[in-house]
């Protein structure tokens, strides 16, 4: 047995019949990023690809609001103000993407409300999406003056092309579930009441399959995304940094904090 309990901080884990159901948990603000949940999820995909009980994980957020609402303002300008945490933030990034991409147990993303930033992309970095329906998707790093170089950059082009790629990340625009199911983002947008029958037939189904083939053919179908992204993160993440030393982004933590609209001035 795995011994979960050290990412219990922020996150739930349970294993069930070969599935282990991965929580964020951090509700109150509808499961946005906090310093715990980003070290666990840079590390706990070791783990569960190790772990020969599991055989498909479930990924989700706690409650109906919001699977993450991204960054935490507040965590934003704990950061710009000690830059050594931002450090820690990059290298944990880096190797979360890494981790996810490289971890052969398949991960079907419960995008149970909202997804937004970094709650965006690691939805995009599991491999099966099922939203509900009426939530908002989208990742709008540069309405708070950073770079979407954490894995935006790198998967929203893989699913939907760069034309719509760059229209989305370079405006900040959300869509909804079901535009984002409509253009090939996500794969299903559902209703509420049916998203957890939806989730456990797939997760169950692949829970039962053939488990090293499966695991195997994911293997296969993720190295062209895993060499993408060794030789995109580190530019993305050098230039996130360089722009999280920005007055623009001083400007939108602050309005963000302040509860009015940033006044950018290209700095």
């Amino acid at each position: 047995m795995f011994d979960y309990d050290r990412y219990k901080k922020d996150l739930l884990v349970e294993v069930e019949d070969g599935i282990l159901t991965l929580t964020l948990d951090n509700p109150e603000k509808m499961n946005a990023n906090t310093e715990d949940m980003h070290w666990a999820l840079s590390r706990i995909w070791d783990d569960i690809d190790a772990d020969e009980d599991v055989r498909v994980v479930v990924f989700t957020g706690a409650g109906d609001r919001a699977f993450s609402a991204g960054g935490d303002p507040a965590h934003m300008q704990a950061m710009i103000d000690d830059p050594k945490l931002w450090r820690v933030t990059v290298r944990e990034a880096k190797r979360l993407i890494f981790n996810m991409l490289e971890c052969d147990t398949p991960i079907i993303a419960r995008v149970n409300g909202h997804a937004v930033g970094f709650g965006a992309t690691i939805a995009l970095a599991s491999d099966i999406i099922i939203a509900v329906e009426g939530a908002r998707f989208g990742d709008p790093h540069i309405n708070t003056g950073l770079v979407c170089g954490d894995g935006g950059a790198l998967l929203w082009p893989q699913n939907i092309g760069f034309a719509r790629a760059k229209e989305f990340l370079l405006t900040g625009e959300l869509m909804t579930t079901q535009e984002a199911a409509a253009m090939g983002l996500i794969n299903h947008a559902v209703p509420r009441e049916e998203l957890d029958t939806k989730v456990d037939e797939l997760a169950r189904k692949i829970a039962h399959g053939a488990t090293r083939s499966i695991r195997l053919t994911k293997n296969v179908l993720n190295l062209p995304l895993r060499q993408l992204a060794h030789s995109l993160m580190d530019l993305g993440m050098a230039n996130e940094t360089l722009s999280s030393e920005s007055a623009d982004h001083q400007e939108a933590v602050t309005a963000f904090l302040e509860k009015r609209d940033a006044q950018f001035t290209g700095n």
